[in-house]
């Protein structure tokens, strides 16, 4: 096997970069700015760990490829696995998967088609990856590529996090993006998106063509925002966004189906009925003020209530084959009318 070391140029979709001592870890906030991310047992930070959405994307002539790190964790947020997923990708359809078990260090790829092609590594949602090598059958190369796809960054919860995914090509974020030929980069965070004005500021400060914000879930369960502050707090973060990109079509989505919240009341008298008249609100108001681009969606038309009680055993989180039908219906719901937009 050929070794080939880490080339920065070859990450995708995370916000910083960690050097250690033979070893790279992407992060999905500034890992240098940790301080600006305060929240309970740095639970926030934890889930910015974890690589949803990360990959590395390359040009190779390789039949065979091994990535190897540092072993990973034998725990994960909300209980662990007997094995975690590499995926493979080229042009979007997946080409191999690589289950690596707790304390593994290698996800191998064998059998690839002869040739160069330019493919993405992706990395599990579900776990921080500290990666040190890449390795190929003799002779063969990995070579940075360019990528002009459009840029698509989306911010959410644990329903857009998606540690229950099949694997990591196959939360539903990566299913639009691999079907539209989009560059994604995924700040869901598993019980953290609590419409955090810092959040903003990132996805200000990032290259983006496309934003969705799909908001409401974590802010219900914990009781963080209410009818006073919840309205407030999006209008605020789009207006954050819109300091870093002025032009750009931002997607507003209400929360999906979630039975225990619908109607009754959580511990601030708020429920996610409510949120979804907020962000219909909130889109009134600024397109009132003469706010371009900015697209209003109901969660339900994403995930409803009846998708909820066949693929949710707790009533919120879809299990793999409904993050795969709710990767469809974003796609179908929100992403064919924002491209539109950009005239694609």
């Amino acid at each position: 096997m050929t070794e080939h070391p880490l080339d920065l140029a070859l990450f995708q979709g995370h916000a910083s970069l960690e050097d250690g001592p033979g070893w790279v870890k992407p992060w999905r906030l500034p890992h240098d700015r940790k301080a600006l991310f305060p929240s309970p047992d740095e639970g926030l930070l934890s889930r910015a760990e974890c690589t949803s959405g990360v990959r590395l994307r390359f040009a190779t002539d390789a039949t065979q490829l091994r990535l190897t790190m540092l072993p990973l964790p034998d725990t994960e947020p909300g209980g662990g696995r007997e094995a975690f997923m590499f995926d493979l990708t080229q042009d979007g359809d997946i080409l191999a998967s690589s289950p690596v078990p707790p304390t593994g260090s290698r996800a191998d790829f064998a059998g690839l088609p002869p040739g160069e092609k330019t493919v993405e590594l992706w990395l599990p949602p579900e776990v921080p990856v500290s990666l040190s090598r890449l390795e190929t059958n003799d002779g063969a190369q990995v070579n940075p590529v360019a990528d002009e796809r459009p840029r698509w960054i989306t911010y959410g919860s644990s329903l857009t996090h998606c540690v229950r995914a099949h694997s990591p090509a196959r939360i539903w974020p990566a299913i639009v993006a691999r079907r539209r030929g989009l560059h994604l980069t995924n700040l869901g965070f598993g019980g953290q998106c609590h419409v955090d004005a810092q959040v903003g500021m990132l996805i200000a400060e990032q290259p983006a063509d496309l934003i969705t914000l799909k908001l409401g879930i974590n802010c219900i369960g914990a009781g963080t925002l209410s009818s006073r502050t919840y309205p407030a707090a999006v209008l605020s973060l789009v207006r954050v966004i819109r300091v870093g990109h002025p032009d750009v079509p931002i997607g507003l989505i209400s929360p999906i189906g979630y039975p225990p919240h619908e109607t009754r009341p959580n511990v601030v008298g708020y429920t996610i009925g409510h949120m979804r008249e907020a962000i219909v609100d909130v889109h009134r108001r600024l397109t009132g003020l003469g706010e371009e681009n900015l697209y209003c969606f109901n969660g339900l038309d994403v995930f409803n209530l009846d998708l909820i009680g066949r693929y949710a055993e707790d009533q919120c989180h879809p299990n793999g084959d409904g993050i795969e039908i709710m990767g469809d219906n974003f796609d179908r719901v929100v992403m064919a009318r924002m491209l539109e937009g950009l005239g694609k």
